[in-house]
């Protein structure tokens, strides 16, 4: 487990600390660290990988299309690929088609649950730019094209100057997070579970993130999973 920010002293037993006071994210390039999550004093965790030639080549021609994709829709590890590949219509993306099919089995395995709610879409603007945390259990986030999800680690963060607590301030300017050099963000091709304020126990330590800043002519290709439980 790799720490991030402000964390554990070096050979500290992770069992005997305060939860109220830390949280930290795991991260490394193995898709078995997703299962990490499940750690009461993680609120994140990272499978760090490298998109293959194959994928990137069909991923610059899903952001060059002329109609941004903007895709919502409920799929199971059994009809994602084919359900995506639908909706892409014409667009032969057969690579990305698997990969997103791969990474629903991937979520709605670890998680137990048979369903997702996916949102698969093109962003030239940040969606939600202030740094929030997300009112559900987990979200699975990968960003396939552009810049990745701005995060803050747990200890960073002055909770108190979320939402309403900002009174009308910009993140930075109600000191939020402690330093600018405290934001961290995920790399292109990061495959990321996010814990949320739902997550049993994890009440007050949602992990505060928001869209990174896109600059002019440039584009994000995201994709999100989420829980259904019904």
């Amino acid at each position: 487990m790799t720490p991030a920010g402000a964390s554990p002293a070096e050979g500290q037993d992770v069992s005997r600390i305060d939860l109220g006071r830390y949280r930290v994210s795991s991260q490394r390039d193995d898709p078995a660290v997703l299962a990490d999550v499940y750690r009461d004093i993680v609120n994140m965790a990272v499978w760090q990988r490298e998109l293959s030639d194959v994928l990137k080549l069909e991923v610059a021609a899903l952001v060059a299309l002329p109609h941004d994709l903007e895709l919502s829709m409920t799929v199971t590890p059994e009809t994602a690929r084919a359900s995506v590949s639908e909706a892409l219509g014409n667009v032969d993306a057969p690579a990305f088609c698997e990969d997103v099919a791969y990474l629903v089995d991937m979520f709605c395995s670890l998680l137990g649950f048979e369903r997702a709610g996916l949102r698969l879409t093109v962003l030239r603007q940040a969606m939600c730019p202030r740094f929030h945390v997300d009112n559900v259990p987990c979200r699975f986030v990968t960003t396939y094209h552009g810049v990745g999800t701005d995060w803050l680690p747990h200890q960073a963060v002055d909770r108190s100057k979320l939402g309403r607590g900002s009174k009308g301030l910009s993140d930075k300017e109600s000191h939020l997070y402690t330093e600018e050099d405290a934001i961290r963000q995920l790399d292109p091709g990061d495959v990321a579970l996010l814990k949320g304020e739902l997550w049993e126990g994890n009440e007050n330590a949602g992990l505060v993130h928001r869209s990174p800043a896109v600059s002019p002519g440039e584009s994000r290709l995201l994709l999100t999973l989420d829980v259904i439980s019904h």
